[in-house]
């Protein structure tokens, strides 16, 4: 069933990493690497099952392959899982097994932060393999991606408000944020910044009471965040949260936020299009935080990484105009602009593992 699975996704390789001493059970998932070695994060999470870690990272990869391809990168789509509580299972050996089937590998996956992974985490994997990117700036790293997230997703906001309003005034608009984690909270910051008005909700009732307090938002339920009057509703949490029974409720003109794999399904991605909300691609809105870890690879300039970062404001706003241009959602629009792009490299055939392994050596731990 496996093979007949990743054919129909396209995926190149998957590979199952287990260490019985280490209590390791992790998989490793190479969606295509026509641009480049594939880059994306680790996520650790209590799967209920074998079979959910691997849609997820079958998935995820998969979106990573677009991401990186709309953003400009020369970079494949990858993504690693690792299967356990993330605040409970966690240990050196854990994760120093995992950054050994990473090395195994050879550049063919570049591995990073993800939901239940931090830099501490990045730093054990970091002592045995040099392909990792996150890490602390202390050995050539950027640190934490989050602030960088959020920052291209304003940019992605901008583009948004711009094709919906005519304008990019963001402290005009009201926004409906869900989820204050790493990543929401630095978004909800910047749009506080701007005097915008914020509703916040998160399943963690402390961050949702420090973005009350320090950034001055006001707190709704986890289910009421659908019913506000906001003109954004900005998913900065888990996917899936735009059903056909969520999108009844939305009041919103536009929808734009840092998540992953927000719409259900492509079909509810058509609905949002009938019903003429301007919701701006989320792979496209949130490459802030591998744009800026994909700096590490040749050596890494924070100056830079903030002007790669305006690009997704250019890429937003081509995939509005693809839309209207030839009458399609924006998820597709966005899905024609990254394989187009994947289409024309990889007519080139470049030799990507030969320019960029020798990068990293030299890189890891002790």
């Amino acid at each position: 069933m496996i093979f007949e699975t990743i054919a129909n996704t396209g995926h190149e390789e998957v590979v199952f990493c287990h260490n019985k001493d280490a209590g390791l059970k992790a998989i490793i998932a190479i969606h295509n690497t026509v641009l480049g070695p594939s880059l994306g994060g680790l996520r650790m999470w209590p799967y209920k099952s074998e079979q959910e870690a691997i849609n997820d990272v079958l998935r995820l990869s998969r979106g990573m392959t677009y991401k990186n391809a709309v953003a400009g990168l020369n970079l494949g789509g990858g993504k690693a899982v690792i299967i356990g509580d993330p605040a409970k299972d966690k240990s050196e050996a854990l994760f120093r097994a995992f950054g050994r089937f990473v090395n195994s590998l050879n550049g063919r996956y570049i591995t990073a932060e993800d939901v239940g992974i931090d830099v501490n985490d990045m730093e054990w994997v970091f002592r045995e393999t040099s392909f990792v990117t996150g890490v602390h700036q202390v050995h050539g790293g950027s640190g934490d991606p989050s602030p960088f997230t959020a920052f291209g997703t304003l940019q992605g906001l901008m583009a948004s408000l711009n094709a919906c309003f005519g304008n990019e005034d963001v402290g005009k608009y009201s926004y409906a944020v869900q989820g204050a984690g790493h990543v929401g909270m630095e978004f909800i910051k910047l749009l506080r910044e701007h005097d915008a008005k914020v509703y916040v909700t998160d399943i963690n009732k402390q961050l949702v009471q420090r973005a009350v307090d320090d950034y001055g938002c006001t707190a709704v339920g986890l289910d009421e965040i659908y019913d506000t009057d906001a003109e954004v509703y900005s998913p900065c949490a888990l996917g899936g949260t735009i059903t056909m029974e969520t999108l009844g409720r939305l009041k919103c003109k536009v929808i734009c936020g840092a998540a992953n794999n927000q719409l259900a399904s492509n079909e509810i991605g058509d609905e949002v299009s009938r019903r003429g909300l301007f919701y701006a691609p989320d792979y496209a809105v949130n490459a802030g935080g591998v744009m800026n870890i994909s700096l590490e690879i040749d050596g890494y300039n924070r100056e830079r990484a903030m002007r790669m970062m305006r690009t997704i404001y250019h890429n937003v706003s081509r995939i509005f105009e693809i839309a209207k241009r030839d009458g399609i959602p924006t998820y597709l629009a966005a899905d024609r602009l990254a394989e187009e792009r994947i289409s024309t490299i990889g007519k080139l055939r470049l030799p990507h593992l030969s320019a960029v392994a020798p990068s990293f050596q030299g890189r890891r731990g002790n």
